[in-house]
């Protein structure tokens, strides 16, 4: 891999890695339901961080690992767009595993549109 698309990916200290970190979310946050995943949110951060859940009822490790990386990327995309800040644990539903990349990535916008004009916690 080029280092240049290394540098592209998400930094340790973009990352919601601890399960206390979730739970606080999960418990003090906010949620987006859309149809292609649900978002857990909570903002008042110093810095946007993002976790991911892909629960074994999407399916074996293989496709659960498919819809993270897809919804990876499209957060990794759209992530300029969203303001400082913020931390946000996507969970996935069944729909993402067939919609198109583009959709996804449309359904990440929408997300991001809502909490930058002020719809958070």
């Amino acid at each position: 891999m080029s280092a240049p698309a290394r540098r592209l990916g998400f930094p340790k200290s973009a990352r919601l890695l601890k399960s206390a970190d979730f739970r606080r979310i999960y418990q003090e946050g906010g949620k987006f339901r859309g149809p292609l995943f649900a978002a857990f949110y909570r903002g008042g951060g110093l810095a946007t961080r993002v976790g991911y859940t892909t629960p074994k009822a999407l399916g074996p490790a293989v496709v659960r690992n498919r819809i993270r990386r897809r919804l990876r990327e499209a957060v990794r995309l759209q992530l300029p767009q969203l303001g400082a800040g913020w931390e946000i644990v996507f969970n996935p539903a069944r729909a993402a595993q067939g919609a198109d990349f583009a959709r996804l990535r449309s359904e990440v916008a929408r997300l991001f549109g809502i909490l930058g004009a002020g719809a958070g916690s």
